[in-house]
């Protein structure tokens, strides 16, 4: 009897061990505040569930801060979770609410998503008619309201396969001595992971993984894995054979563990078991490992492997592009609209986004159109249809009785950005006298596949620069370019580059990759290049369009009061990247880094030329390890640029002392003076005398 219990135990021990709660909040799965505004409102949230999430006994906490004007007795807030409603109450009388709700596996969809929608109906006043265009009607879902979700390892080894096993990786190992296969690897795995997930991705040389990881993707033909790594893949690639071999392990380690005892903080010492992924990319062959680098860029292939291997024959990407697409008419269901059947009067919305490099070419004007179908109007109603880019208003059009919308506004490459959001607006409002009778008599619905966004021309400049980053690069074959010496720490900056390229509707951009000694004249004219070089690398000189030499030390001065705003240190760890054209009007990106912190330097520098950038003519950025960044506008005409070494001795001589010698100068001038006179006031004495 004492064994049976003592097994219970046991048994009751192991299962807590494997069970743990975690929390996350809105905030670190990308959102931030979300406001939700008008009479009748709504907001979606899509959040990744994890496989090893058990829903029973995880929760949803939401906290909500409504407006203060809001008469919270007649003002209601509905949850609908995987389209099921699950919570509908009046606003309390807190400041900030919270509400708690109990999920179970129903609330996922089948792709394992948790989609979590919050409507409203608010109130300010007893007069609805009053309350359509009050901007005191608002409610806020904070940042800081989370998902508490118990994880598990009871399924672990049944539920974790290839196909999503990607959202859980946390870095990228690759050998010491990486080949050009290598680097193509992490790059792809790279670009993979940030489609995936909303992290910072970590790449490691193998012999330099912390040992506190222990979910990642090691990339590396199976005679450059480590002995160790090697022995854990039970499957053996032949020859021109790739493989993606996933290995699963529970694994258990001593460690300080927190919790809170009466309110009490504490941390105690014991084990904890966790489960550890390693996602081997490998083949039998250097042949075969190419084919399983070219199954990372294939989606298709991923997203249908639910084992725990696979053994690549052949590997052709389906979008590999061989003949140039145009991409200039782009559908609203393809830059991510979904149809919205739309009920009520006052403000009815609907939200699209899309990129400049969703299109083939930077556009220089962008046609927007959109086809919709709503109910007619009933006499003395008024109704108009708005729409707002990137916050501003920017067309409105009266609704007439036909119930047909077609509608379209043409705007410039001043009006939008790199990345957009489109707004559309139905605005009703309903005759005084049947304004009570019409809250639910109008609809409408806007034809996501008929209506499209258009670029009209493309943005064509006799320089290029970061705006037209990286629809610039569509345009024919592209070469990524390494200096041998530094292609270890240019992996991260390669990933971000292959992301980036690739970061549209119709991800078709593969670039080869080669080392800098290999690359020829004729390669320079024939492909568009993204260089990732050491400062002196003899490829440098071989630019002679680009706006800066790397290779030599510069200043860069303000126009305005010729003060010296950047001067190129090997002491601070700087990324350098420009934008131009080459010899044959090909695209070409530079980049290179200084300093001591090279790899986080070449990451810096690609990250920084991505963002949102508030300039159309910026051709050359300078970022450092710290996230500062400066951008500038240099060309060979440039008074702002000077080259420091091309000087000679006597001129960094008075360059660095020229206010010491004028200085000097004029001492002696008024010494001298003082001497004179001096002399000339003894004389006149004398005189006197």
């Amino acid at each position: 009897m004492n064994k049976f219990f003592s097994l219970i135990a046991l048994a009751l021990l192991l299962s807590t061990a494997s069970m743990a709660q975690s929390v996350i909040s809105f905030k670190a799965m990308g959102h931030e505040d979300e406001p939700i505004y008008g009479m009748i409102g709504a907001s979606s949230f899509y959040l990744k569930i994890s496989p090893l999430t058990e829903m029973h006994g995880s929760k949803l906490v939401l906290y909500i801060e409504p407006s203060q004007a809001l008469i919270k007795d007649h003002s209601f807030v509905n949850i609908v979770i995987n389209e099921r409603p699950v919570y509908s109450a009046r606003l309390t009388r807190d400041s900030i609410e919270k509400v708690s709700i109990d999920l179970n596996p129903e609330d996922l969809s089948p792709d394992k998503f948790l989609k979590i929608q919050v409507k409203t109906l608010l109130t300010v006043s007893d007069d609805k008619c009053k309350d359509l265009d009050n901007p005191a009607m608002w409610i806020k879902v904070k940042d800081y309201s989370y998902l508490s979700l118990v994880k598990t390892n009871a399924n672990f080894f049944s539920n974790v396969n290839i196909s999503n096993c990607f959202e859980s990786k946390r870095a990228i190992v690759y050998p010491s001595n990486p080949s050009l296969h290598d680097l193509k690897a992490v790059a792809w795995a790279y670009s993979r992971l940030k489609k995936a997930q909303n992290r910072d991705i970590k790449v490691f040389e193998a012999d330099k993984l912390p040992d506190s990881i222990k979910n990642y993707i090691m990339v590396g033909n199976m005679n450059s894995l480590p002995a160790d790594k090697r022995s854990m893949i039970t499957v053996t690639p032949q020859a021109n054979q790739g493989l993606l071999f996933l290995k699963k392990s529970i694994t258990t380690y001593q460690d300080s563990i927190p919790s809170t005892v009466k309110g009490v903080s504490k941390r105690s010492y014991g084990s904890i078991t966790v489960p550890g992924e390693i996602l081997f990319v490998t083949g039998g062959d250097d042949a075969g490992y190419e084919k399983t680098i070219t199954s990372l860029g294939n989606l298709n292939i991923l997203n249908s492997s639910f084992g725990e291997y696979l053994l690549i024959a052949d590997a052709q990407n389906s979008f590999f592009k061989t003949v140039e697409e145009n991409r200039s008419k782009l559908t609203l269901r393809q830059v991510g609209g979904a149809p919205n059947f739309m009920s009520g009067i006052g403000s009815l919305t609907n939200v699209y986004s899309f990129k400049n490099s969703d299109f083939s070419f930077t556009p220089k004007e962008v046609e927007i159109r959109f086809i919709a179908n709503y109910s007619s109007l009933t006499p003395g109603d008024r109704g108009y249809f708005n729409i707002y880019l990137n916050g501003m208003l920017i067309s409105s059009e009266r609704l007439d009785a036909s119930g047909k919308l077609n509608t379209s506004v043409t705007i410039n490459r001043y009006q939008h950005h790199k990345y957009n959001t489109i707004q559309a607006e139905f605005r009703i409002y309903p005759s005084s006298g049947n304004c009570i009778n019409s809250f639910t008599n109008f609809f409408a619905e806007i034809d996501v596949d008929k209506s499209y966004l258009e670029s009209k021309n493309p943005f064509i400049t006799n320089d290029l620069s970061f705006y037209q980053y990286p629809e610039a690069f569509n345009t024919g074959s592209t070469r990524i370019v390494i200096s041998k010496e530094y292609a270890k720490y240019a992996a991260a900056a390669m990933g971000e580059i292959i992301y980036e390229l690739n970061n549209n509707i119709n991800a078709n951009n593969f670039p080869e990759f080669v080392y800098s000694d290999d690359v020829t004249a004729a390669d320079l004219k024939k492909y568009n290049i993204v260089a990732l070089l050491q400062q002196n690398d003899p490829l440098m000189t071989n630019f002679p369009d680009a706006p800066i030499r790397f290779d030599k030390k510069f200043r860069l001065y303000n126009n305005e009061n010729n003060k010296v705003v950047y001067s190129l240190s090997d002491s601070v760890s700087n990324g350098l990247a420009q934008i131009f054209y080459g010899r044959s009007n090909n695209a070409v990106l530079v980049l290179t880094a200084t300093g001591k912190d090279l790899a986080d330097a070449f990451t810096a520098a690609s990250k920084s030329i991505t963002e949102q950038l508030s300039t159309l003519s910026s051709n050359v950025c300078i970022s450092d390890v710290n996230s500062n960044k400066y951008l500038f506008n240099i060309n060979k005409s440039s008074e702002n640029l000077e080259y420091i070494d091309s000087k000679s001795a006597l001129t960094l001589f008075w360059d660095n002392y020229n206010l010491y010698i004028l200085l000097g100068i004029l001492v002696l001038i008024l010494m001298s003076f003082l001497y004179v006179r001096s002399k000339v006031q003894k004389s006149q004495e004398l005189f006197n005398e």
